[in-house]
């Protein structure tokens, strides 16, 4: 099978985030199998919700290659395409249509076709790849996978280096942003706006958010706050507010104001952390840290991102501004994020991958697996 149809097959799983990704899983183990690999389970319940991380390996001794992906996707509720669905795979000029097209059942399927490519050829060391869930929520399947899984500490003690698959145009992404998650909630009562009987939770988060926005400027204009490293080249804070009101005539019980930073290497996040923190108790509204997911970094003048780059586009290596489990793999000293398809293509309602992408990262994951895992040391 080639990576058009490792992809075709992937996609017809809704694997949404917030459902169980156990078929999906059942799937890859099948296939790893069939590749001649070992598999491991690192089975967790969410909420009632089963979710499965499939981790394999293929060929033994130290060093070798790992590739880190997810099976999870994001929702597909705004899917635009009215001829098929976005579980339905499609070819059409020269793209495959569907969920998880480009993040990243594509770059799955490259890499499932490259391996399958290889046939019987011996391994001279080790092959480990893992499929995660819940990458598009929290990363919880990658952070399990690195407490509990035997080949990932394997792989570690062996110094096995590292890609992360996630779309980069099959260029070498060296470093990336972070992802910081905060809450703040202002509580109200609820009552008729007519009367004096309620309190508008909005009024509360109001004062908070004239601050806020002054540590937001602070942070697009301050020097202290930019790494000219990356596009953009600040943190981003992003917020959302949202009091949830049922009627306009309610005084809203509750508001709340979420933050999103993205965090590069230079950036002292956590003194960001404590400032909306304080902000937050000065105007007596509730702060809560969702996530501190850090930036990732390695050095772009290292000798395996130097090979990387050779055996992929030959682009340069670089920096993005997006996220991915990178940032959970700290251990990993000799680790890039490389993979087929457009991030801009990535979670929108006519996602897609194009043919040639999924044509080149199949051959480039072959010429990386030959290299790493099939030449002798």
């Amino acid at each position: 099978m080639d990576a058009l149809e490792y992809a075709q097959n992937l996609i017809r799983f809704d694997s949404t985030s917030h459902l169980s990704n156990a078929e999906i899983s059942e799937y890859v183990e099948s296939v790893f199998h069939g590749l001649g690999c070992e598999t491991e389970r690192v089975e967790y319940n969410d909420g009632g919700v089963a979710k499965v991380c499939v981790v394999a390996r293929k060929g033994g001794s130290g060093g070798g290659l790992a590739w880190f992906g997810h099976t999870d996707v994001v929702p597909a509720d705004d899917w635009s395409v009215a001829e098929h669905g976005p579980f339905e795979p499609v070819v059409r000029d020269d793209r495959l249509y569907g969920r998880g097209s480009t993040d990243m059942k594509g770059p799955m399927a490259c890499m499932l076709a490259a391996l399958h490519s290889l046939g019987d050829e011996e391994f001279q060391r080790p092959f480990y790849m893992s499929c995660t869930p819940d990458e598009e929520i929290d990363h919880r399947g990658a952070k399990e996978v690195v407490k509990r899984s035997k080949f990932y500490r394997e792989l570690i003690d062996n110094r096995a280096k590292a890609i992360v698959g996630e779309p980069t145009q099959l260029g070498v992404v060296y470093a990336h942003k972070g992802g910081c998650q905060i809450a703040v909630t202002a509580h109200g009562v609820a009552a008729h706006s007519s009367t004096r009987e309620g309190v508008n939770a909005n009024m509360k988060m109001i004062p908070f958010l004239a601050e806020l926005k002054i540590l937001c400027d602070e942070t697009e204009t301050d020097a202290r706050w930019r790494d000219d490293e990356f596009e953009p080249p600040t943190p981003r804070i992003n917020i959302g507010v949202n009091d949830h009101n049922a009627a306009i005539n309610i005084t809203s019980p509750r508001s709340v104001c979420t933050m999103l930073i993205r965090p590069m290497p230079k950036t002292n996040v956590d003194e960001l952390i404590y400032r909306v923190g304080k902000l937050a108790e000065s105007h007596g509204v509730e702060f809560e840290l969702r996530a501190n997911h850090r930036p990732f970094r390695r050095d772009p003048c290292s000798r395996f991102v130097g090979e990387c780059a050779e055996l992929s586009s030959g682009a340069a290596p670089r920096t993005v501004s997006y996220g991915t489990e990178a940032c959970q793999l700290g251990e990993v000293e000799d680790l890039v994020v490389l993979g087929p398809g457009d991030i801009a293509q990535a979670h929108k309602s006519d996602e897609f991958i194009s043919l040639d992408q999924l044509e080149q990262g199949q051959q480039i994951y072959r010429r990386l697996l030959e290299n790493f895992c099939l030449r002798p040391n």
